[in-house]
Order: C-alpha cells, then sequence, then structure tokens
C-alpha cells in the first residue's frame, strides 16, 4: 500500500519549488494582464474572494492590443485548427503501404472518426481560449480528460495558477497548479468520502458556496513511490486539499499518455515558460495607453482649461454653463480667464497614436490574420502571393513549435482515448508494425508548404522558355515527380492524383491504342498500294500485282 504521508511530503515541497521558480515571471504576467486583458491571469490563489466582479479595466484608455489578441486568437483557430475543414491527415511511415486501397480506407475512417469526436466535445472552445493565452502570456495549457458522453472533455488554464518543469530535452512533460473549489464541486468531482473532515463538516452544515484550495500534480511516474493506480502507466494524476491533513490525497491516477498540452510562442533556452505577442507588446501598449490620457487631459484642459479670476468675485456667483450670465463689476476688469493656454496639436497626437497602434497590431499579427481584406488598392494575385510568402515566413517557427507541443500531443491523447473505448476500427494486417504519421493540411500549414511551390513554378517555367529554342532542354525534367512534389506542397488530397500503377496503365492503354491505329494506317497504305498496282497493266493481260506474284 502506498505511504500517503510521503507522497503528500514530496508534493508539498515540489509545489513550494516550482511556485519559487514561477515567481520571477509574476510581475510580467501581471502587467501583461492589466494592461490588455485584465480579466486573465490568476496571480493569487485566495479563496472566498469578494471582489472578483469589480471593474478591472482601470489602466485601459486603448483596447488596440485586445482588439489584436481577438484578431489573432481567431486567426490562429481558422487557420491552424478549423472546425469547418479538416486540418490533419493520417498516413504511414511507408508511402506504398499507405496507398493501397484497404489501408486509405482505414485511414480516412479513422480521420472522419476522430473529427467527429473533436466536434462533438468542447475542444475547439478551448483551443481558441488557449490561442489567446499563449498570444498574451506566451504559454498555453490545455488538459485533455476522457469523458464517459463525449469522449473527451478540454480544459484551459490561465497564466498564474499553473508551473511548469522540463524534462531532459527542454520538453513541458511536468505540471502542478493551485486553485479553488467551492465545497459542492470538491465533493461533486472527488466524493464525500475523499475529503477532509473540515471540509466535510461545512458540506454537511451546507456551506456549499465555501471554497478551498486545491492543488493538482501532472508528473511521468517513476520510481519515488508506487501505487496501484499507476501500475503500466506513463504519467500519473494527484489531487489533494493544500494545507490539509498530511495523510489524505483526493484521487490518484494514471494515464497511458500525456493528458495536458504546454506549447510555448517562443522559448529561449531552457526556459520552461515561453513569450509572445503580448511581451512584445508591452512597451508600446504602456506607451499607448499614457499617450492617450496626455490627450484627453490635454482636451479637458483645452475646453475646460482652469481658470483665474480677481479677488473681488471671490463672493460672486458663477455660472459657467453654456449660455449662462456671470454679473462682474467694471471696476474689476476681466471676470475669468484661463491659468494658461494649452496649444493642442491634435493632428500630430493624432499621429504618433496611430503609430503606435500600428506596432501593436504588427505584434500580433493582424495584418498577417487580415491581409488580404485590409489590400488598400486592388492588387494582382502574384502580389499577394508574394505578401502572404513573406508573412509566412515570420510565423513559420510559431507554427512548428505548435505542431511539436500542442498537436502532435493533443492527437496522440485522443486517439489513445479512442483506441482504448474500441471507437478506432481494426487495422488491415498489412499495416501492422508501422508507424501513424499526421500530416497538417489546415490553412496555415499549406500555406507554409506553398511558399516553396514557387521554386518549382520559377523551374518549370524556366525550362519551358528554354525549350522554345532547345527542345532537348524538356528531357531533364521529370513531370511526374514534379506534379507529386507539387501537390504535396499544395496539400492537396492525393485521392485526386492517380497511383503509378494507374498512371503506368493509362500510358500502356494509350500507346497500344496509338500503335493499333498506326497498324490500322498501315493496312490502309498497303490496300490502297495494292489497288493501284492492280490497276496497272503490265503486257501479257497481267497488272503489276499478278507479276509481283508470279515473280
Amino acid at each position: 500500500m502506498a505511504d500517503v504521508a510521503k507522497i503528500r511530503r514530496y508534493l508539498d515541497k515540489r509545489l513550494s519549488s516550482l511556485r519559487t521558480d514561477r515567481l520571477s515571471w509574476w510581475q510580467t504576467w501581471y502587467d501583461i494582464s492589466r494592461f490588455i486583458v485584465p480579466r486573465r491571469g490568476k496571480f493569487l490563489t485566495s479563496p472566498n474572494q469578494s471582489d472578483r466582479g469589480k471593474d478591472k479595466n482601470t489602466s485601459i484608455l486603448d483596447g488596440t492590443a485586445r482588439l489584436a489578441l481577438r484578431t489573432l486568437a481567431s486567426g490562429m483557430t481558422a487557420g491552424i485548427t478549423s472546425p469547418a475543414r479538416p486540418w490533419f491527415r493520417l498516413t504511414l511511415g511507408n508511402d506504398e503501404i499507405a496507398d493501397q486501397s484497404e489501408n486509405k480506407l482505414w485511414l480516412s475512417e479513422c480521420q472522419r472518426r476522430i473529427f467527429r469526436v473533436m466536434s462533438q466535445s468542447n475542444l475547439y472552445n478551448s483551443l481558441h481560449v488557449a490561442y489567446e493565452e499563449i498570444g498574451l502570456f506566451g504559454t498555453g495549457i490545455m488538459l485533455v480528460e476522457d469523458d464517459p458522453k463525449t469522449v473527451i472533455h478540454c480544459h484551459t488554464l490561465t497564466s498564474g495558477e499553473y508551473m511548469l518543469a522540463l524534462d531532459g530535452k527542454f520538453r513541458p512533460n511536468v505540471l502542478f497548479r493551485e486553485f479553488v473549489m467551492t465545497v459542492d464541486q470538491v465533493v461533486g468531482r472527488f466524493g464525500l468520502n475523499a475529503i477532509s473532515p473540515s471540509v466535510q463538516s461545512l458540506y454537511e452544515s451546507d456551506q456549499l458556496e465555501r471554497e478551498i484550495i486545491v492543488a493538482h500534480a501532472i508528473e511521468p511516474v517513476d520510481d519515488k513511490f508506487t501505487h496501484p493506480m499507476l501500475k503500466n502507466r506513463a504519467f500519473r494524476s494527484i489531487y489533494w486539499e493544500l494545507g490539509q491533513q498530511n495523510d489524505l490525497l483526493l484521487e490518484v491516477k494514471g494515464y497511458h499518455e500525456k493528458p495536458f498540452c504546454a506549447f510555448r510562442w517562443n522559448v529561449i533556452g531552457n526556459e520552461a515558460y515561453g513569450c509572445g505577442p503580448g511581451e512584445d507588446s508591452l512597451g508600446d501598449v504602456k506607451s499607448l495607453q499614457k499617450m492617450q490620457l496626455r490627450i484627453h487631459q490635454a482636451i479637458d484642459k483645452k475646453v475646460h482649461p482652469p481658470l483665474i479670476a480677481d479677488p473681488s468675485m471671490k463672493t460672486e456667483t458663477a455660472n459657467l454653463l453654456p449660455g449662462g450670465i456671470t454679473y462682474v463689476s467694471t471696476q474689476s476688469g476681466v471676470g475669468f480667464k484661463p491659468v494658461y493656454e494649452v496649444p493642442l496639436q491634435v493632428q500630430e497626437l493624432e499621429m504618433k497614436i496611430k503609430e503606435t497602434q500600428e506596432r501593436i497590431n504588427q505584434t500580433f499579427y493582424k495584418d498577417l490574420w487580415l491581409m488580404i481584406s485590409q489590400l488598400d488598392t486592388v492588387r494582382t494575385a502574384t502580389e499577394i502571393a508574394v505578401r502572404k510568402e513573406e508573412k509566412m515566413l515570420m510565423l513559420g517557427p510559431v507554427l512548428e513549435r505548435l505542431q511539436n507541443e500542442l498537436l502532435n500531443p493533443l492527437i496522440d491523447r485522443i486517439f489513445g482515448i479512442m483506441l482504448r473505448n474500441a471507437l478506432i476500427p481494426p487495422p488491415p494486417q498489412s499495416i501492422q508494425g508501422f508507424n501513424l504519421d499526421v500530416q497538417y493540411v489546415s490553412t496555415l500549414a499549406d500555406a507554409q508548404k506553398a511558399v516553396d511551390t514557387t521554386g518549382v513554378e520559377r523551374l518549370v517555367g524556366f525550362i519551358g522558355n528554354l525549350a522554345a529554342a532547345r527542345p532537348d532542354a524538356l528531357d531533364t525534367l521529370s513531370v511526374d515527380a514534379a506534379i507529386d512534389d507539387y501537390a504535396d506542397m499544395l496539400g492537396v488530397s492525393p485521392h485526386i492524383l492517380n497511383t503509378s500503377d494507374q498512371v503506368a496503365a493509362i500510358r500502356k492503354q494509350r500507346a497500344d491504342q496509338a500503335a493499333q491505329q498506326q497498324s490500322i494506317q498501315n493496312n490502309l497504305a498497303a490496300a490502297q498500294g495494292a489497288k493501284t498496282l492492280s490497276a496497272v497493266d503490265v503486257g501479257g493481260g497481267q497488272n503489276a500485282i499478278q507479276k509481283m506474284i508470279g515473280a
């Protein structure tokens, strides 16, 4: 039997260590949250807070960054994991085996079932929130649990409530978090017998909305301690009440694969947390708020300036409303006048603000997501393709990291859950021993591949132009290979193109038809020649044909 007290000591110690390592990131995350999306991020895990619903937008006078973040999240959702179109394709490590008809049908059926599970769960909603997190804080975390009704259920974490650690290859493989749950939620999630006596007392006294702090740890299974629930499992998940008695665990569970996806926008060295557009734009965002504050103050002082008046008017009633009358003694001179004049140059201030807003939008890649719709004038398709190619090169490293840290673990996790629940059809015998591969065919993935098509187009065009003067230049071009590579770069479905065997059969049939036609033409020519010779009189009552036969 597992030593619960030993497990608790280990968990509390590592949680404290990870919390200390994360501390230096907090101020940056807090500033990002404060000036862009104040509702994001949880930096103080305190139960029963009464001020959660208060206005938190007091530091925001210009919402450019928030709107740019929304555009980024929507663009990533539609461009990487669109719920409206397939964004990945299953294949095998061996193309020849994958091209067999029964294997193609099996792979296609697996894809269809996986997409159906994704669409029926809350995956796409969770991914949209996760894209906002990674754009804002540079790191996104999403839990993927199995669910008896929808097969999977996803939950996105926000910055400040989780802690990460890396493995030897600098990949996130440890997740600790601390969060609050109500008494009713704890009992419903873990059961009455699993909770501490103090929480049981709250439940029995109907204090169901009282909150307690719950800690959660996910890490690879090792030999630090054993537990019956962790046998033949790759990862362990443990819940416990933080600060309660040391001999109590709420839940211990094992997983066959990593049950969370931790993905970063950009990573420096072996740091566990990433940095993203939110941090990159923080200086401009703060500057923008300051400029908006100053321009509003300047306008306010221009239209409602501080005034000075003669001391004799101290006891007089002043009416400063439009159309109001203030009676002033003629001996007092001017009744009121501004303390100072504000030389307001609105155009210059607005230009400076616009420049800052454009930099923020560029940092969040808003010009990429809305590139075509924001073209100022009608442009050629070639110019649009070049501009798109430039943007794709800028986003390439981010997309590659998302594929490695988000999409690959996500598909592995969903496939494993479906396989254990008999939701994947039995594979054909011919693919036994081959590993499944994933090819991404989303809008952005296709655009990344399409960057390479420019080189193919230039080469084919060059050979075509050269062939006008030197026809033998066409001998260097492998048309079949060029078509296959071009289709792969564009992400075209392989069903559109014929297989190599089908191409060979079509060409053989065409060659046979050509040979047959040539044979027919030769026979017709011979018959026509014979008819002509039969009409030639060579004397002696013979024609040319008869004489040839006699000879």
